[in-house]
């Protein structure tokens, strides 16, 4: 029985030194991560996680007031505090007005992570903090490259007909779809003839220019070689008007998977989550 109970406080203590800590999150119908936070000691707002920022904003739609963050005529607001749970995180920058997710008063990013070793912990909906790496024996090392905004791009493998592409995605967590290419990719493979065409839309301007959006399938998205995607939904932009200059892996793949961000290494650790076979969300 000793030996039973010293194994025991062994396991505990060592998880004990490595998650330093949790951090309760939920996930809307549309995909996004929310967490409820609580600004400068005073607004209590639910704010969307964005893996493709580093810093915070609020939203002009928002249902909750802000009335703590004062803002400069640049639209910044500095060196405000935010609680998540247990936690507070101190000098957060956030800006003013930019639109969000559903559910949301305002984005937050990765800065409160920084420095740290972290984890997006899908299958019990919470980021877990470490000191250092924990294990990461059931997990698969990903290629990604960063940009100059620390933003994340995932290097993945698209087949299209009988070919295979590469393609760098930037992590989207506030797009709800699946992929969603650049206006280059798309023109470049020619996805309007090559893929499943399941959905489409088409807008105009006031000057008349038009742009389609469309919903394909893609039959097979490779992460890395033992860990692939099939008959992935797809989205591009057809049409006049081309503002879609990067390539996103959006929230429907991030949920797929938990991720392990080590900030030591800058390595990205994944394995499938319960998620993983879930059907795609669809883009209306």
């Amino acid at each position: 029985m000793k030996k039973i109970y010293f194994l025991l406080y062994t396991i505990l203590f060592i998880n004990s030194v490595n998650a330093q800590e949790i951090i309760p999150f939920r996930i809307t119908k549309y995909n996004n991560i929310i967490v409820k936070t609580l600004v400068n000691d005073k607004d209590s707002l639910d704010l969307m996680f964005q893996i493709a920022m580093q810093d915070a904003s609020i939203s002009p739609e928002r249902i909750r007031p802000a009335k703590s963050l004062i803002f400069d005529k640049n639209g910044m607001s500095e060196n405000n505090a935010v609680k998540i749970g247990k936690k507070e995180f101190k000098n957060i920058r956030f800006f003013d007005n930019e639109l969000t997710g559903q559910e949301a008063d305002g984005k937050i990013g990765t800065g409160i992570f920084k420095g740290k070793t972290y984890k997006i912990d899908y299958d019990n909906n919470q980021f877990v903090l470490y000191d250092q790496l924990p294990n990461v024996k059931d997990y698969k090392q990903v290629s990604f490259t960063y940009n100059k905004q620390g933003q994340i791009f995932l290097t993945c493998e698209n087949m299209i007909g009988n070919e295979t592409y590469e393609a760098n995605f930037l992590l989207q967590s506030g797009y709800s779809g699946g992929l969603l290419y650049s206006n280059q990719f798309a023109d470049s493979k020619k996805l309007n003839e090559k893929l499943e065409i399941t959905g489409e839309k088409t807008l105009k301007n006031s000057a008349g220019q038009s742009i389609s959006t469309k919903q394909g399938i893609l039959p097979m998205l490779t992460i890395i070689d033992d860990i692939t995607l099939q008959n992935v939904s797809a989205g591009f932009f057809m049409g006049e008007i081309k503002n879609q200059s990067t390539s996103y892996f959006g929230a429907d793949l991030i949920r797929r998977f938990n991720w392990i961000f080590d900030a030591e290494t800058q390595i990205i650790y994944i394995k499938p989550s319960k998620y993983f076979n879930e059907p795609y969300f669809k883009i209306n």
